[in-house]
């Protein structure tokens, strides 16, 4: 038996929904599954790791972009339909008026090369929160025993990163495998 998360702590109000994802908008350049879960499980205890993790696996299902599934998800979870509007206004407003504003600025000073050197250290940055997130995403996995997510997750890392196979060849096979063995652990 797995060790498990604290549980959640009390849900959020709407206005709380909306400031929590303006919060983690403004906080992720270049990539936020950091800071959501950073926010939802580790500060505010909205969400225990499993359920962060459950949530985000299905966000990685649906189509579009898995930040704005998460936002929609969570919101709709918390406050129905305004709740997912919120959250979706939070995640993506003040980002489209900072690129606009950026995008201005761009176009008139973009070939300066302190700039262009900028842009390389936050690309740097941006891959080191990425792998500290997959390590604490990682953690409930590696609390339980040895099977089959085990084998599953080697298996992608196996295709996917190391003999080079195209990803969705990769995730044809394994999806189904993985469901396969839920189904058959579940029952």
């Amino acid at each position: 038996m797995s060790e498990t998360s604290p549980a959640p702590s009390a849900s959020p109000t709407l206005f709380q929904l909306f400031i929590a994802f303006t919060i983690i908008a403004l906080s992720g350049f270049g990539g936020v599954l950091y800071w959501s879960r950073r926010m939802m499980v580790d500060e505010r205890k909205w969400m225990t790791a499993e359920e962060f993790n459950e949530a985000y696996a299905l966000c990685n299902f649906l189509p579009g972009p898995n930040i704005v599934n998460f936002a929609v998800v969570f919101g709709r979870q918390i406050g129905g339909i305004i709740g997912a509007f919120l959250a979706l206004l939070g995640l993506r407003g003040p980002p489209f008026a900072i690129v606009t504003v950026f995008g201005v600025l761009y176009a008139h000073y973009g070939s300066i090369d302190a700039l262009q050197r900028m842009f390389v250290g936050v690309a740097a940055a941006a891959a080191g929160l990425t792998i500290s997130t997959a390590m604490k995403m990682m953690q409930p996995l590696l609390r339980e025993r040895l099977g089959g997510p085990h084998l599953v997750a080697i298996a992608a890392l196996a295709g996917v990163g190391v003999l080079r196979w195209p990803i969705y060849w990769v995730l044809g096979v394994l999806i189904p495998v993985s469901i396969g063995l839920a189904w058959w652990v579940r029952r």
